[in-house]
C-alpha cells in the first residue's frame, strides 16, 4: 500500500477534568522528524508516544500538538522546587554581575515555564487517556496518508501506461530508421550532385543508424516502467525507491531525446519527458 507524507487528524475525548484534543499534522520530509508540543504535566509522555509514532511511519515532518482543556477547578496547584531553584539561582548570579537588577517579582517567576503546574487528582489516569487519544489521532492519521497515496498511485499508474504507450510508438518510428537514413543520404547527394561509391554510402548510412539507434533506451525504459510497477505493489516504504526509479526513467529520456533523429519522435520524446516529470513530483509525497 502506498502512502502519502501529507496529512492531518484531530481527536477528542472528554474526561472528569476536561478535553483532550490531540491534532497531528505531517508534510513531506526527507526523514522522519517528530515534534511535540505538550503541557508541562505531561512532557514525560513523548518518549512513549515518539515511539507509537516511528512504529506507524516511515518517513515525514510530523508535528503532534495536544490541548488541555480543564472542566473544572484544578485539584491544586504545585511548584515544581528544582526549577525554581535553578531559576533563583541564575538570577541570583544575573545580579552579582549587573547589580542595578531588582529583586525578581513572585508572580513573574510563577509564570515561568514549568516552575508552576498543575495536580489533577488521578495523574495515571490523565496519562492514560492522553495516550489512548493519541491512538486513536495516530490511526486516523495513517488512515489520511492511506488514501492519499492510493490517489498518487492511481495518478503514476496512469502515467507509466502514457509511457507504455510512447515507447511502443518510438519502437515504430524506429523500425525503418535504416531505410529513412538511406533515403535521406542520397536526397542530399542527390541535391549536391555528387556520386559516392555504394560501398561507401553503405557505411556511412550504417554510422548514422548507430548513432541514432534508440532500441537500448527503450528496452531500459521498458524495463524501468516494470520495476516501478513492481515497487508500488510491493511492500513499502516506497518513496526513497520511486524517487531513484524516476530518475533513471529521467536520464534515458533525455538520452532518447538527444538521439532522436526524426520530428515525431523528437516530439515523442518531450511528451515523455513530460510524464517522466509528473512522477517524479508525485512520488515527492510519497512515504
Amino acid at each position: 500500500m502506498i502512502n502519502s507524507m501529507t496529512g492531518f487528524a484531530r481527536s477528542a475525548s472528554e474526561s472528569p477534568w476536561g478535553t483532550l484534543v490531540w491534532e497531528l499534522r505531517t508534510v513531506n520530509h526527507r526523514y522522519l522528524e517528530v515534534s511535540f508540543r505538550l503541557p508541562e504535566t505531561l512532557r514525560d509522555l513523548e518518549l512513549p508516544l515518539r515511539e507509537l509514532v516511528r512504529a506507524r511511519l516511515k518517513r515525514g515532518k510530523v508535528d503532534c500538538t495536544l490541548k488541555l482543556a480543564t472542566s473544572g477547578p484544578v485539584a491544586h496547584l504545585e511548584i515544581n522546587r528544582p526549577v525554581l531553584l535553578q531559576l533563583l539561582a541564575t538570577l541570583e548570579q544575573l545580579r552579582r554581575d549587573a547589580p542595578e537588577v531588582g529583586h525578581p517579582n513572585p508572580l513573574e517567576l510563577l509564570r515561568w515555564p514549568g516552575v508552576l503546574t498543575e495536580s489533577t487528582e488521578d495523574p495515571e489516569a490523565l496519562r492514560e487517556a492522553t495516550t489512548a487519544a493519541f491512538s486513536s489521532a495516530l490511526d486516523a492519521l495513517s488512515q489520511h496518508r492511506a488514501r492519499e497515496g492510493a490517489q498518487l498511485e492511481e495518478l503514476i499508474t496512469a502515467r507509466l501506461a502514457d509511457i507504455d504507450t510512447i515507447v511502443a510508438e518510438c519502437r515504430e518510428l524506429t523500425r525503418t530508421l535504416a531505410a529513412d537514413q538511406n533515403a535521406r543520404l542520397r536526397s542530399r547527394l542527390a541535391d549536391l550532385a555528387v556520386e559516392v561509391a555504394a560501398d561507401r554510402l553503405a557505411q556511412e548510412v550504417a554510422l548514422l543508424v548507430q548513432r541514432a539507434d534508440v532500441a537500448e533506451e527503450l528496452d531500459r525504459l521498458e524495463a524501468h516502467v516494470r520495476e516501478t510497477r513492481t515497487t508500488l505493489s510491493g511492500a513499502g516504504p516506497h518513496g526513497r525507491r520511486l524517487d531513484f526509479l524516476a530518475q533513471e526513467l529521467n536520464r534515458e529520456a533525455n538520452t532518447l531525446a538527444a538521439k532522436s533523429t526524426l520530428v515525431r519522435s523528437a516530439q515523442r520524446a518531450v511528451d515523455l519527458k513530460v510524464a517522466i516529470e509528473q512522477i517524479r513530483e508525485q512520488v515527492q509525497n510519497i512515504e
